[in-house]
């Protein structure tokens, strides 16, 4: 599969290229625009899930000791494998979903639309699953019971945060704000309870930190079959990620919205990750309460991520709490995420086969975009709708 997703994800990051080139000062609006910090807090918590949190400790080791990633150290592959590039994805999903399906409809196309919205539901599950499958890392003593039980109060509370939108943007803001201080904390135990380790270090890995930039060409195609892993997990989720946040961008012209979208991000990314690197280097054990605090923090973002991908799938399908009321609801999206975890666990599904019915749906809309060329002609221009 690895010619499949390298020339899928060189054609979006083309795309990318091609929007900021072709309609850079077209301004973008959405149908619930929100301020910027409300804007970005959204894209970070929808854009992210628990993995942000809980792997790159687990991780680091690996790239280092991986030939594959020889070429740099394990902070900056740890960066690449999550930014800054694997974000302009989700701006040109994003534009296309402002600019590009109000006048061209293709999700409403009834393949299109179920095979989508099948990606999507899918997707929202795997989250669940990567928290539950990397949760007794960080809590070895919990039995399997409990990690089960804790997956079931995680989807529960989703499912019904999902009929509130008041609820999602509350959510989003708690997530940053938990992530922010959990960053914060975990300085500051750097700073002033280790002594092995300290600020110098931390400010040493921002440049450890740059030569991703380096190398950047290098993140463009699958350097190992662990990024490959990545790259179709990305593309797993870009499309409605990009579906999702279109609806809150205010009256952003396209290159803010993509300084927006990919360069703030970046920011708090690749400062937890130069925090989480410190503690990697000096071989510091966590302390179980800063576990917690990151297992508390993840669980914020499981939830979100599942609010926000439910929320999505539902209003396209018709199965929102409106239409279906609080009686049918409720149990069908419970059960079939609980479902679609299971799977995971117990069959051979992958999150890779999602990803590669995107990248051919990428495919396919190209191809139907080519059949109504006039049409995106006209976006830009004065007085076209």
């Amino acid at each position: 599969m690895t010619p499949i997703i390298t020339v899928a994800y060189l054609s979006v990051l083309a795309c990318a290229l091609f929007v900021l080139i072709r309609w850079p000062r077209l301004r973008l609006q959405g149908e619930e625009p929100v301020g910027l910090f409300t804007l970005i807090a959204l894209l970070f918590t929808a854009g992210l899930d628990m993995g942000l949190v809980m792997l790159p400790l687990a991780e680091f080791p690996l790239y280092e000791e991986d030939p594959a990633f020889g070429f740099t150290n394990a902070l900056a592959v740890e960066f690449g494998m999550w930014g800054p590039l694997v974000w302009l994805m989700y701006f040109v999903a994003t534009f296309y979903f402002i600019a590009i399906e109000p006048r061209l409809q293709l999700f409403q196309i009834p393949v299109v639309k179920w095979v989508y919205n099948l990606t999507v539901i899918a997707t929202c599950s795997f989250t669940c699953y990567l928290f539950m499958s990397n949760l007794p890392t960080y809590a070895p003593d919990l039995s399997q019971g409990a990690v089960w039980g804790l997956v079931v109060v995680v989807i529960a509370t989703a499912v019904i945060s999902s009929g509130n939108m008041a609820v999602m943007k509350w959510l989003a803001i708690l997530s940053s704000y938990g992530f922010g201080m959990l960053a914060f904390t975990a300085l500051a135990m750097i700073a002033f309870v280790y002594s092995r380790v300290g600020l110098p270090d931390f400010f040493a890995n921002l440049g450890l930190l740059a030569d991703y930039f380096r190398h950047l060409p290098r993140f463009a195609t699958p350097i190992s079959d662990y990024h490959e892993f990545y790259l179709f997990w990305w593309f797993a989720w870009s499309i409605m990620i990009g579906q999702f946040v279109a609806r809150f961008v205010g009256g952003m012209r396209v290159w803010q919205l993509a300084v927006a979208m990919v360069a703030l991000p970046a920011v708090p990314l690749g400062l937890w990750f130069s925090v989480l690197f410190v503690y990697h280097q000096g071989g510091v054990v966590i302390p179980d309460w800063l576990n917690w605090f990151m297992i508390g923090v993840g669980v914020v973002f499981v939830i979100n991520s599942l609010d926000s991908l439910i929320r999505l799938y539902s209003a396209n399908l018709g199965w929102s709490r409106e239409t279906l009321g609080d009686r049918r609801y409720y149990p069908l999206h419970f059960l079939l995420q609980l479902a679609l975890v299971g799977a995971y666990v117990f069959t051979p599904f992958e999150i890779q086969w999602v990803g590669l019915v995107v990248a051919a749906l990428y495919g396919a809309i190209y191809l139907l975009m080519a059949r109504h060329i006039a049409k995106l002609d006209r976006i830009g221009a004065p007085g076209a709708a």
